[in-house]
Order: C-alpha cells, then structure tokens, then sequence
C-alpha cells in the first residue's frame, strides 16, 4: 500500500457563518504533485490555511505522514514538516536575499548543514546567488516568486504547499517556475500540492488533481481525466 504524506478527510471550514469548505476530502501519495484547480473564491487558499491551522476545521481530520495533526498550532505544523511558498506571504522586502534564505531557516541551527542548504538552493535557484545582498523588495516579481519558493524549500519540508505560484508572472517566468517545481519533485522527491488557477500548467506537471467550486471538491482524477473533463476547458480554470 502506498504511503500517503497528506490526508484530508470531510473537512469543512467556516468564516463566521459562511461555509468556505464542505465536506473535502483528499490525499497525496508520498513523492507526488497534486494540484487543487478552481477560480478565485473557490476555496484554494482556505484549504492551504485549513492544512496548516491557521483556519479551524468544524469537522473532519487532516493527518501528516499518518499522523493526526487537528489539535496542533501553526507552527508545530511547520516543525512537522509543512512548508508553505504564496504570494501573499511576500518576503521581508527591506533585507536581502541571503537574509530571506536564513530568516526561512530558522530552525536549522547546524551551521554547516545551514551553509550546505544554502549552496543547494543556489544550485537550484542561481539567479538568487547573484542577488543575494539585494533588497528582497527591488526583485522582479519572478525573482520574488523563486525567493519565496526557495525560503520554503531550504528545511526539506515533508509538503510543499504551492499557492498561485504563477500569479502574476511573464509567460517565461512561469515556464521557468513549473520546471523548477517539476524538478524539486524528480530530483528531490519532494511531495507537492499545488494549487493553480492556470489548469494547463498545473496538469503539466501533476500526477494527479481535483476540482474545487463553492468549497466542495467536483471532480478528481490523474491529469487524462482531468483535461478529458467538463471542469477545464480552457487554460485558465474558471
């Protein structure tokens, strides 16, 4: 039986009266990308923070690695291995690159291991290593974008949480931004779930997804099925 990093089963979320997520249910097999497709409002984003604490289910359970996480905070989460790369979080626009790196490092307290995760994420990111004493806020948006993802793959998390990562991007930022995401699951056998509004892009790189409307998961399927489906019609998934 193959090993799941990420459960979630019939969680639903409210913000104050309004349901934001109903009765969602999903996994991710371990060393695979999943991606969560859907418009704006849809859900996406309360789904991510549901996974990491920061909103409260009402019901259902999410286990990490097996384990039941519901009753534990933030932060024990990411001690647990979540890590997270949006456009929201931004970075710490008024220091620099090297800074964003360690700051995004924080519980990596082996000097050497902090010094050899830097030299990996310069392997994997070289524009940043020519940016480093650059302010974080002067970067174009796709140097902002690998900064972000960068920060959160430093500790080797368990699940990389992917928020909109194209949001906002020139066309060769974002080819650039999916083969780098595509290489960190080959390479570095990392476990994704990415949560796309561009479906194209996203089932380019995924073994599998769902469908999120209203809060509620319409479809799931491997990415035949899923560009075979009534749910993408277009590259944008409206």
């Amino acid at each position: 039986m193959t090993q799941k990093t990420l459960e979630i089963e019939n969680v639903s979320t409210r913000y104050g009266r309004i349901p934001m997520l109903m009765n969602v249910s999903l996994g991710i097999e371990k060393g695979r990308i999943v991606c969560v497709l859907g418009a704006n409002g849809a859900g996406k984003t309360t789904l991510l923070k549901a996974i990491l604490g920061m909103v409260k289910a009402d019901t259902g359970s999410i286990r990490l690695d097996g384990e039941n996480i519901d009753a534990l905070p933030t932060h024990k989460r990411v001690e647990k291995g979540i890590a997270i790369a949006a456009a929201a979080a931004g970075t710490l626009q008024k220091m620099t690159v090297e800074t964003n790196l360690k700051m995004g490092a924080y519980y990596i307290h082996d000097r050497k291991i902090l010094n050899e995760r830097l030299e990996e994420v310069y392997q994997s990111f070289p524009i940043l290593k020519q940016r480093l004493q650059q302010k974080a806020g002067t970067l174009s948006g796709g140097e902002r974008t690998m900064l972000t993802i960068a920060r959160a793959v430093i500790n080797k998390p368990v699940l990389l949480l992917l928020d909109e990562p194209s949001l906002g991007l020139a066309p060769i930022m974002v080819e650039e931004t999916f083969r780098i995401i595509k290489r960190l699951n080959e390479e570095e056998k990392m476990t994704i779930l990415l949560v796309e509004q561009n479906a194209q892009k996203a089932l380019s790189v995924s073994h599998y997804g769902y469908v999120i409307q209203k809060g509620q998961i319409v479809f799931e399927g491997d990415k035949e099925a899923l560009r075979s489906s009534e749910f993408i019609e277009n590259p944008v998934c409206g």
